[in-house]
């Protein structure tokens, strides 16, 4: 087991990235046709095909997500992965070919590297490509390579982050993992000892609790939608489509142990919840453990982070 989401039997994941611009994006490719849910917290979201996974609409299974910097450019990298997938001639049977179903969501990591540099077509196809059940890379790579957070006090006084990943296996078979790309205005916590491993800093370079900023109403004026955290998690468990956006639904109580403040108005965070259909659990099983991986991924992103783009990450500190 490599402790990361490619332990979810049919799960594979991908990156690409511009290491100068300091940009990218992350791709799960599924090896079957999985049920997914969705659930957005965030009230500055940027996503594509997230309407089609509510319960109510017909089509119940995807065929890939796509995660990726760049703000709302950066959804064109989900059309190199349906480029990707037509060449396989995996996606919907719709009579006239395949139409691959791919949900994205994006986070704003403009603010670091070159802003003109977003991903596209080319980088998320290439993503695809590269996509393995290898243990995952994490990091400053695909949709965590601008990825910062703790963005109180001004973008310069803001830390690395980046994307991490974490799996759970139980006895019965059941296998659960968290694949997340941690770009929050807020900062970030370890539960079990309340220590701030990433958040804005101040003057002297030492880290602050963004939740006494506000409450001392001592922050910085913050852009809308330059923040959000975005993730998967996944499971081999028997869901419905109403089941797995339940699971995404709990799983958001894995960022909210992790991030304060989380779900803000500059925040656009989303779970997408993916099931590969082979154990049965119960659907609260499941969304309680993917909220506790979750969180274990969040804090794999921070650890992981290295400094990049004049912002110092945890590994800058705890050296």
């Amino acid at each position: 087991m490599t402790g990361t989401i490619v332990d979810v039997p049919g799960i594979r994941v991908g990156h690409a990235q511009n290491e100068a611009a300091l940009t990218g994006c992350s791709v799960v490719l599924l090896e079957k046709p999985s049920v997914c849910g969705v659930d957005v917290r965030g009230s500055a979201p940027g996503t594509r095909e997230t309407d089609l996974l509510d319960p109510l609409n017909l089509v119940s299974v995807v065929h890939a997500i796509c995660l990726s910097g760049g703000s709302a450019y950066g959804l064109d990298a989900a059309s190199g992965v349906m480029q990707y997938l037509e060449e396989k001639g995996i996606g919907l049977d719709v009579g006239y070919g395949v139409v691959p179903i791919v949900p994205a969501a994006v986070l704003f990591d403009l603010a670091v590297g070159d802003y003109r540099v977003r991903p596209d077509r080319q980088m998320g196809y290439q993503a695809a490509l590269a996509a393995s059940s290898e243990t995952v890379a994490q990091g400053n790579v695909g949709a965590g390579t601008g990825a910062s957070v703790g963005k109180l006090n001004g973008f310069a006084h803001a830390m690395k982050s980046g994307l991490g990943s974490a799996s759970l296996t139980l006895p019965s078979g059941l296998v659960i993992g968290a694949l997340v790309a941690v770009n929050a205005v807020g900062h970030v916590v370890e539960p079990k000892t309340g220590v701030i491993l990433a958040g804005p800093r101040d003057e002297r370079g030492e880290i602050r609790n963004s939740m006494d900023m506000m409450l001392q109403h001592a922050f910085s004026p913050i852009p809308p939608g330059t923040n959000t955290t975005i993730a998967v998690v996944a499971s081999n468990a028997k869901l419905t489509k109403a089941q797995a956006q339940k699971v995404a639904q709990m799983a958001h109580d894995g960022l909210a142990r992790t991030i304060r403040p989380i779900h803000t108005m500059y925040d656009g965070d989303t779970i997408f919840a993916v099931a590969t259909d082979e154990v049965g659990a119960a659907v609260d099983l499941v969304g309680a453990l993917s909220a506790d991986v979750l969180a274990e991924a969040v804090i794999q992103a921070v650890k992981a982070a290295k400094e990049a783009g004049g912002l110092p990450a945890w590994s800058s500190y705890d050296s």
